[in-house]
């Protein structure tokens, strides 16, 4: 097909979890950046009898009778472009290569665990290393994150963050998962050396937590950064993170996520890694986050908040430019 002709239509397609809808999202807009096109958001789930089956016993059927249908209806025209993440979404972006012919171009994001030739392109982190002909590898995972995005977010927070001393220190707490923990303790003893680096400085702090931050690790950490100057979000009213990146000096972000590594490699910004409570060998995210040393934007935090600059990732926008170049081939 020719690019550019006609709007393109974009499905995007997760079981609507927050960070895996954002990595789907996140690349449909940045090939809508790059050229007209219109995206709509199914969230599927399966109906949990039918949830530990394997992808290729799955069939639509099965699905939450809750679930957005997937696919289009008889007679309505499929999409140009079917970008999915997730588990959940595997056995449908299956059908929907099946299902259509050749005319939509079915991206999966994420190593899918299964051959990587039975989707058009996957799009994988490094730090799996998954290769394949039609397997595009990136540092760290696809989001949401533009500086035009951040600076529209900033506004309506200005008042409040303007204001504060400088350098503005943005602090991102992950959680536990089965890789990594962030107990009580090493949150104090964290907090504690952020505070010391923020407060040595004449800064302020903006601290956000995620869902997996434990409850008590999040309110020892609360504590000990309410002394300097600056927010702590306590997942109240609208989420302040986009304004933090936008009025950051420096970014702190634990290693337990790809995704907020991502993000804050994204901003041009120095990001430095908290370490957390290793469960297991670091694996992956070692290789993640030397891959960021590697590319200058990020450092493990050693009490210092030392400035530097390098190119900022731009890994979204990279991947968006292959999907174009894949449907140009159409």
């Amino acid at each position: 097909m020719e690019v550019g002709a006609s709007p393109l239509s974009i499905r995007v397609v997760t079981d609507g979890r927050a960070g895996i809808e954002n990595q789907a999202l996140g690349l449909a807009e940045a090939v809508a950046r790059l050229t007209p096109a219109s995206i709509e958001v199914r969230r599927v789930r399966w109906r949990p009898v039918f949830d530990w089956l394997p992808a290729d016993l799955k069939t639509p059927t099965m699905l939450d009778p809750a679930s957005d249908p997937p696919f289009p209806a008889d007679g309505e025209p499929w999409p140009d472009v079917w970008i999915a993440a997730g588990r959940a979404s595997l056995p449908l972006s299956l059908e929907a290569r099946r299902r259509s012919g050749g005319r939509t171009v079915v991206v999966q994001v994420q190593d899918p665990r299964l051959d990587p030739s039975r989707f058009d392109l996957v799009v994988a982190p490094a730090h799996d290393g998954l290769t394949g002909a039609n397997v595009v590898s990136i540092t760290g995972s696809p989001h949401r994150i533009t500086p035009e995005r951040l600076a529209e977010a900033s506004p309506a927070f200005a008042a409040g963050i303007e204001p504060l001393p400088r350098p503005r220190v943005a602090v991102l707490i992950g959680g536990r998962s089965r890789a990594f923990d962030l107990t009580v303790d090493h949150a104090a003893d964290l907090a504690d050396r952020i505070a010391r680096a923020v407060g040595g400085a004449g800064g302020s702090v903006l601290a956000t937590f995620s869902r997996r931050t434990p409850p008590e690790a999040q309110t020892v950490m609360t504590k000990r950064l309410a002394t300097l100057p600056g927010h702590v979000w306590d997942g109240t009213g609208p989420n302040p993170l986009f304004a933090f990146l936008h009025f950051a000096d420096h970014i702190l972000v634990t290693e337990d996520s790809a995704n907020m590594a991502a993000e804050a490699a994204s901003t041009g910004k120095p990001v430095h890694v908290l370490p957390m409570v290793a469960l297991k060998p670091a694996g992956k995210f070692a290789r993640l986050h030397a891959d960021l040393r590697d590319r200058g934007a990020a450092r493990p935090f050693d009490g210092r908040l030392e400035a530097w600059s390098y190119e900022p990732l731009a890994e979204t926008e990279r991947v968006a430019r292959v999907i174009l170049a894949r449907l140009g081939q159409r």
